[in-house]
């Protein structure tokens, strides 16, 4: 199947023709023509399946069959919202990429940043509002957007709008509904919590689900480096250094470690830029370029602000922190060992990391192989039975070597072991 069979216009088709796509995805498939239709719709998609397009695209489509009258003021007709404010972000972006040929308008408004440039481009007029729920009600108090002509309405990730306890802001803003509209629901899971709410939004939806994702590419060399937390960045430095990694994406946890993990790496030695949230588009842009001609031999990025990014042939992607959800691990290695190509993912696991890599052996139903590197040999042993704690016994490495009495005292006085920074060709730091 491909997307013109699935009733978009031409305009809309072009635009996803020049984004690089000629096949929808499993979720794309399913949503888009019971979306086209004008029914609600009840969806469980993860990140990476392309669920963004799976609704952004019959927006558009719908909203351009059905313009304005002549003479009618420019209103909001369709209201996506997102838990984060990088979420936000990324929406927007597919909806001005896809709809760059038509003559609708869009605009995004999260916290965090002045409220005066929104209330522009809001008093200018826009069709398509992506927001958090935080910003959006802050406009509704202040008068500055109104929302009573909205015609189609999006949850996205609600799992997580749950999780982050938005629940409350969730049912403000659609008290400010028309009771009338079209209503998507996108989540990752199906718990109770999510049926509970789908039950307040939704009028007879449609439901569908595509499998989750728990496999990973075959051409992906999976490898698990347990050290101690302190340790994390010296080892990242090292392997970069003594492999002479030209590409590297390393995922981070927090904005503000991934910004210090990239000053600590430049002082290591290692060009490395950093992709999160908190990066102006300017930023993010002079990242990205640099990243894809070389120019950066490393790109630390957190999950959120990582998602599109799409590097033809990427050879290394590093866990330097585990996600806490299973399935955002396999999401992230895909990036690497594409369309058969090979790859490397490497992990370096903490000791309090244990839980989260138990749970992703699990998800996989493999354990994934150990790995050491001379002089990082750490002091404990991750097990690979689920559940199971790390235990603080004497490593063995994949060889059946026991640690050294060297490597042990290494390891009490992490400080004299920065070998990483020194093969890199940095200074200590």
């Amino acid at each position: 199947m491909s997307f013109d069979t699935l009733g978009l216009s031409p305009e809309l088709l072009r635009a996803v023709a020049e984004q690089g796509y000629a096949q929808p995805t499993p979720i794309q498939k399913q949503a888009i023509p019971v979306a086209l239709e004008g029914r609600d719709l009840l969806a469980g998609a993860q990140t990476g399946t392309g669920k963004t397009a799976g609704f952004t695209l019959p927006i558009l489509q719908r909203l351009s069959e059905a313009p304005p009258a002549r003479g009618e003021s420019r209103a909001i007709r369709a209201l996506i919202l997102t838990p984060t404010r990088e979420l936000a972000a990324q929406v927007h972006e597919s909806v001005a990429a896809y709809g760059k040929h038509l003559s609708l308008r869009s605009t995004v408004v999260f916290g965090g940043v002045g409220m005066t440039p929104q209330v522009d481009r809001l008093r200018k007029g826009v069709d398509i509002l992506v927001a958090t729920p935080g910003r959006l009600l802050d406009h509704a108090r202040q008068k500055t957007v109104a929302l009573d002509r909205v015609e189609i309405f999006v949850l996205d990730e609600a799992d997580r709008m749950l999780d982050m306890g938005f629940i409350h802001d969730v049912r403000k803003i659609m008290s400010l509904l028309p009771r009338q509209r079209q209503n998507l629901l996108f989540s990752a899971t199906f718990s109770d919590e999510i049926r509970s709410l789908s039950g307040q939004v939704l009028h007879n939806p449609v439901e569908v689900e595509v499998a989750r994702r728990n496999a990973t590419a075959d051409t992906v060399d999976q490898r698990i480096y347990p050290i101690e937390k302190e340790r994390k960045r010296a080892l990242l430095s090292w392997l970069v250094g003594d492999g002479q990694w030209k590409q590297v994406l390393v995922f981070a946890r927090t904005k503000h470690g991934a910004d210090r993990l990239g000053r600590q790496l430049e002082q290591d030695g290692i060009r490395a830029a950093v992709l999160h949230g908190d990066k102006s588009q300017g930023a993010r842009t002079k990242a990205l370029e640099g990243f894809k001609s070389g120019k950066v031999a490393v790109l630390v990025a957190t999950d959120i602000a990582a998602r599109g990014l799409d590097i033809d042939q990427l050879p290394h992607v590093v866990n330097y922190e585990l996600p806490n959800v299973p399935e955002d691990y396999v999401h992230r290695i895909g990036r690497t060992g594409r369309a058969g190509a090979s790859g490397q993912a490497v992990s370096l696991v903490s000791e309090d990391e244990a839980k989260q890599l138990n749970a992703i052996e699990r998800l996989l139903k493999r354990e994934l192989p150990r790995a050491t590197a001379p002089g990082f040999e750490p002091g404990f042993t991750l097990s690979s039975r689920p559940g199971n704690p790390a235990g603080r016994r004497p490593r063995e490495h994949h060889d059946g070597v026991r640690r050294s009495p060297q490597a042990e005292g290494a390891r009490r006085n992490p400080g004299n072991t920065n070998r990483g920074s020194a093969r890199a060709g940095g200074h200590r730091g």
